[in-house]
């Protein structure tokens, strides 16, 4: 296997740091026992570079030799791949993990991110535009709120498809959104718990800090 390097900002504002989407990258690798370097690329200036290996102008890539992977939900794939102790080898295994880790994205992250972007503008007034956000993810919680209540883990062990949902959700915890789901809460604090997010969350906020 080749050296494996995950690329991120150099430099944050203080709001992000500790959910900066390079930490689902740190806490899987941290998971899997693999070995891996962090480089900074400059968080104001984004140059051709950074554009060739993202697209969008963001953070994280992680290169595998010479394969560029983008995308925080690919890049677990990947090295889901690498490491059987996040993503299993069974048929039935895998495709419960994968089919959680894109629920993850496109049914959970997808209504959040709208309400999300609204709670950081410091909108302290109710707007109908809000309480359509606040609907729509209100009803992608009760289905997880149900799904968890009966599970540690969304596909039997601890995976890829966990590390991925519990990042999503602590962001919605944090900004005050768990309060009436109190098993989303209990899994998101089940997650956080894990030595590995606990060295990510920590190597995140030391990489940050350097550059102040």
């Amino acid at each position: 296997m080749s050296d494996l390097i995950l690329t991120t900002f150099d430099w944050v504002p203080d709001m992000p740091r500790g959910f900066v989407r390079d930490i689902r990258v740190r806490w899987a690798l941290e998971e899997a026992g693999l070995p891996y370097t962090v480089k900074g690329v400059p968080f104001k200036e984004r140059n051709a570079q950074h554009f060739a290996h993202q697209p969008f102008g963001q953070v994280p890539w992680l290169m595998d030799g010479d394969i560029s992977i983008f995308e925080s939900g690919a890049i677990l794939l990947h090295i889901g791949e690498l490491s059987s102790k996040l993503l299993p080898t069974d048929p039935r295994g895998r495709s419960e993990v994968l089919e959680w880790l894109f629920a993850a994205l496109n049914s959970v992250e997808m209504a959040s991110l709208p309400w999300s972007i609204f709670k950081f503008s410091d909108a302290s007034f109710e707007t109908p535009e809000l309480v359509r956000l606040q609907a729509f993810l209100s009803a992608r919680l009760q289905h997880m709120e149900s799904v968890l209540t009966d599970r540690e883990w969304l596909a039997g062990a601890f995976s890829i498809a966990d590390i991925l949902m519990a990042d999503v959700l602590r962001l919605i915890e944090r900004l005050g959104g768990l309060t009436e789901y109190p098993a989303c809460r209990a899994y998101v604090v089940r997650a956080i718990a894990r030595p590995a997010f606990q060295k990510a969350h920590a190597d995140q906020m030391a990489h940050f800090a350097k550059a102040d």
